[in-house]
């Protein structure tokens, strides 16, 4: 695989598209007309910038763990660009400055297609958020300041990923929100922020090795295995409570999933970040039924 390639890291997208899908599918639902075309346009343009949002995460991230040295001497998962030597810091701050334009670009093209106007309120107000996103998206790990050496990157993952994306992709639709589109955001939050904690549990040895404070490091590695138990219940709990049963389709891979972590360490664990990805994307496109 190509190194630049390998250093977008393709496996965490599906993961990234679930807030926008859950939010759309929930407009839909309670649009009068359904999905017109110019609400797939809006579909489409918010995936392209969710999508780039977390190819700059992973690439600042790349850069940002390079620089403290925390992948010196990973172990755990195949090694990424930096690390193995492949690909130079100038080349990762090259893509990280061309997927900042992807983003400006997109994100524009987005706020037109909802607005019809980049100058009102509502625009303003989106071109803030995608702000905050682009540097949420570059200061997990980058600079000295990092979030996600401060074992808030759970919060970030919870705000972006679940709160943002699901009402932002709700509202670019319909222009309003409802307490049912909350708390969807807040339940498809909780399974993106087990695997984020996932990997943290993998990567437990070297991040306290290299003063990476996240909260897998703060809790142990018995405590975030609870951790990550109870962020899937509570996700499917509050489904349930919501009346969207539908999601209960992945209880079986998430009980097996669930058994897998609890009987395996370390790198084992990295098999099962695609399957809670994957089944993620899967929960959000069941999640407005």
């Amino acid at each position: 695989m190509s190194p630049y390639i390998q250093s977008l890291r393709l496996r965490t997208l599906p993961l990234s598209m679930s807030g926008i899908v859950l939010g759309t599918g929930l407009a839909a639902k309670d649009s009068l007309t359904g999905m017109t075309p110019a609400g797939w346009s809006i579909f489409a343009m918010a995936i392209l910038t969710t999508l780039s949002l977390q190819i700059l995460s992973n690439l600042s991230n790349e850069l940002g763990d390079a620089q403290k040295g925390t992948d010196a001497d990973q172990q755990v998962r195949e090694a990424y660009g930096l690390q193995a030597g492949t690909i130079t810091e100038r080349q990762i701050i090259t893509m990280i400055w061309l997927f900042v334009g992807l983003c400006i670009l997109f994100g524009t093209a987005l706020i037109y297609s909802a607005f019809g106007s980049l100058t009102s309120i509502q625009s303003i107000v989106f071109f803030g958020l995608g702000l905050f996103a682009m540097v949420g998206a570059v200061t997990y790990t980058l600079g000295k300041h990092s979030y996600g050496y401060m074992g808030l990157g759970d919060l970030g993952v919870f705000i972006f990923f679940g709160l943002v994306s699901t009402l932002g992709g709700y509202y670019l639709q319909l222009q309003s929100l409802s307490n049912e589109v909350i708390w969807c955001g807040i339940a498809i939050g909780l399974p993106c922020i087990g695997v984020l904690n996932l990997n943290n549990v993998r990567d437990i040895n070297n991040d306290r090795a290299h003063a990476k404070r996240t909260l897998a490091s703060i809790l142990g590695v018995t405590g975030a295995k609870i951790y990550h138990t109870c962020l899937l219940i509570l996700c499917l709990t509050i489904f349930v409570f919501l009346e969207h049963l539908w999601v209960l389709v992945v209880v079986p891979l998430w009980a097996w999933h669930l058994w897998f972590i609890w009987s395996h360490e370390s790198s084992a664990l990295d098999k099962q970040m695609p399957v809670l990805m994957l089944s993620t994307l899967v929960v959000a496109m069941l999640g407005w039924v």
